[in-house]
């Protein structure tokens, strides 16, 4: 009987991945095509969606032949891709109607401004479990219909459409056939009403968004279409599986039961909780969003974003020059015995969940003349478990669920110091699987349950491999003190003003 496979397009914030999956989700090829940043003015980020297209199709092309398969070969494909980017094109002949404004970029942040002081944060919140802020894309629709010239008028005549990265690459590769998306990439706009699972008319109205440009929103598993055969041959690939990014890892690391939870340490740290069929206010500044929809059952999850995890340890390595490579910060660290009182705060961009800060600068506390390099470089490692602890004890409080298992992902998952320090400062079981980038595996697995391959997620947990576990062994007593530090040395840079 012949291996089944599957292919997998992960389109990030700096490139374009293809990996292709076997059934028990083991990667047997991958390519992957940088996508230039572009910087049109200080605090604006801008792709170009065309760059999108051809890279993630270049890399799609170079696995195949990596492995010697023709597109008949892949049972399905599936989607997974930077979440709030936003891209507007003309329907009839799918030219973007101008760069892709990036989720990372701020422009629209006097928009946002303006929405708060009208007082429509609460309505916001209550609808799309968001805050406003310009990470989203809703208020990104809006500054290209406004801005770019006549854009407004050929919108609401029906000759433009939007769609986040995921509906950008559908309707490409469908020949333009299908506009859609998933619940997991429309909750992230601002105008998606995550209870009723609609376009909310409201929101439309608040941020002057006509209703004809927004994609089908349908489940995470549909059968979105076809590749169209100019792309892979015969009569196509079945397109079955789409998820936002973080979602995306949250299925790969088979997070299936309600309080399960998974922090991915990349250049920030996201940490997603399942709360299964209920949509959990926060209290605490956290994100409610919709996880996934299978069929017509609809997952939803807690959301904390750190904005600096893994990218303290490349700013030791490029601006201070105490680490010569990001993969020697571990042994650096572990030269001394603990942090002799030293604390790292990476607040280098302000602070995210819960404390939303954007006010709050980086901070260096608790120096003596005995501190050394490794104090500091145990430090920022002991500064991304600290987060996610905040980040936990918000979520838990949230929900009213306790952490019942935190499965760790990404590229700083390696370091064995950043594991163990994380099982002692949570005083929880901590598991890094054998597959730690778990984003594109999860777009894999939708699309496999998409065209039936996997009956249930039953069946896709029982591939789901545990590389280590780590337990906690650390006294209780000390667990306190060092937790007690961490949030005095946060309040300091909280406190912290920027002159004029």
């Amino acid at each position: 009987m012949s291996e089944t496979y599957f292919l997998s397009l992960d389109q990030g914030t700096t490139s374009s991945r293809a990996i292709v999956y076997n059934e028990q989700g083991r990667p047997l090829a991958s390519a992957a095509r940088e996508i230039k940043q572009i910087y049109p003015q200080p605090g604006w980020v801008e792709h170009d969606p065309s760059e999108i297209w051809e890279t993630q199709m270049a890399t799609a092309h170079e696995v195949l032949s990596q492995l010697g398969l023709e597109g008949s070969r892949i049972r399905a494909l599936g989607i997974t891709n930077q979440r709030e980017t936003t891209v507007c094109w003309e329907r009839a002949t799918g030219r973007p109607a101008h760069n892709a404004i990036v989720w990372q970029c701020r422009r629209t942040a006097p928009l946002v401004g303006r929405l708060i002081d009208q007082g429509l944060e609460p309505m916001v919140q209550a609808k799309t479990g968001l805050v406003l802020d310009a990470y989203f894309s809703g208020t990104k629709i809006a500054w290209l219909l406004d801005n770019v010239p006549g854009l407004r008028q050929r919108a609401e005549a029906g000759e433009i459409c939007f769609g986040t990265v995921d509906s950008w690459l559908l309707y490409n590769l469908t020949g333009g056939r299908v506009h859609a998306t998933d619940v997991s990439n429309a909750c992230r706009t601002l105008l998606f009403n995550i209870h009723d699972l609609t376009w909310d008319p409201e929101l439309l109205d608040a941020l002057n968004v006509p209703e004809s440009i927004l994609p089908e929103v349908l489940a995470s598993n549909h059968a979105f279409g076809r590749t169209a055969p100019e792309y892979f041959g015969g009569a196509g690939i079945p397109i079955t599986g789409i998820l936002g990014d973080q979602q995306a890892a949250l299925f790969g690391q088979a997070c299936y039961a309600a309080g399960q939870a998974k922090v991915t340490y990349g250049t920030g740290a996201f940490l997603l909780m399942n709360t299964g069929a209920q949509a959990v206010p926060s209290k605490n500044r956290l994100l409610t969003s919709i996880a996934w929809r299978i069929g017509a059952e609809t997952t939803y999850c807690l959301e904390g974003s750190v904005f600096i995890a893994g990218a303290i340890i490349q700013w030791l390595r490029d601006e201070l020059k105490l680490i010569p490579s990001a993969e020697e910060s571990e042994a650096v660290a572990r030269s001394v015995a603990d942090n002799g009182g030293v604390y790292l705060v990476p607040a280098l961009t302000g602070l995210g969940a819960p404390y939303w800060d954007m006010h709050a600068r980086g901070a260096l506390l608790g120096l003596t003349r005995g501190s050394n390099r490794g104090h500091i470089v145990r430090a920022a490692i002991e500064s991304m478990a600290f987060q996610t602890r905040d980040l936990i004890e918000a979520m838990t409080q949230d929900a009213g669920l306790p952490l019942t298992i935190l499965r760790v992902d990404g590229g700083a998952a390696r370091n064995e110091l950043l594991c163990e320090f994380q099982a002692d400062i949570l005083d929880k079981i901590v598991h890094r699987p054998q597959t730690i980038e778990t984003t594109a595996l999860g777009a894999a697995y939708m699309a496999g349950l998409g065209v039936g391959h996997f009956g249930h997620t039953r069946d896709i947990e029982a591939n789901w491999r545990l590389d280590r576990e780590y337990r906690a062994g650390m006294e209780a007593g000390r667990r306190e003190r060092l937790c007690r530090k961490w949030k005095q040395a946060v309040e300091r840079v909280r406190a912290w003003e920027d002159e004029d």
